[in-house]
């Protein structure tokens, strides 16, 4: 069984990286150094991060960029009409896209646990409201891919 708080960092970490290759244009091979080396595990500004699965960081990392235009589409129907993806914030954006590639391509992972992964990760950044629009955009995407983990039981 793989190592829940590994996974809960990779995640986070994965979230940052996506947002700084969005700021900065930084390429994949260059975040990957840089987190692996400076970030996951390590001591910054009196901060611990906590040791990530690199290669589940890897794999969103990689995944997200793979996949990024029909993940990108994907989320702009489940958004608010009149509030494309262009105009969410860069760090929700980056979660909503981390979200949605486990979402989409790992059926390894339960809908409902990666949904409240990234809500948890949406509370590192932003309050209650903007968390909120993230479980929101995340199941409604979670029930159109994934609907048979929403069926009822019976």
């Amino acid at each position: 069984m793989a190592n829940a708080d590994g996974r809960s960092a990779a995640r986070l970490a994965a979230v940052q990286a996506l947002y700084q290759m969005e700021v900065t244009e930084k390429g994949l091979n260059e975040i990957f150094a840089e987190f692996e080396s400076f970030w996951i595990g390590c001591e910054i500004e009196g901060e611990q991060y906590k040791a990530a699965e690199v290669a589940f960081f890897r794999d969103i990392l990689t995944g997200v960029l793979a996949d990024q235009g029909p993940i990108d589409r994907l989320i702009d129907k489940t958004l608010a009409e009149g509030w494309p993806l262009a105009r969410v914030d860069a760090v929700m954006r980056a979660i909503l896209r981390a979200g949605a590639y486990e979402l989409k391509k790992r059926a390894d992972i339960p809908a409902r646990v990666a949904i409240k992964e990234y809500v948890d990760v949406a509370g590192a950044f932003f309050g209650r409201e903007e968390a909120g629009m993230i479980n929101a955009v995340l199941d409604g995407l979670a029930r159109r891919l994934r609907a048979d983990e929403f069926e009822p039981r019976g």
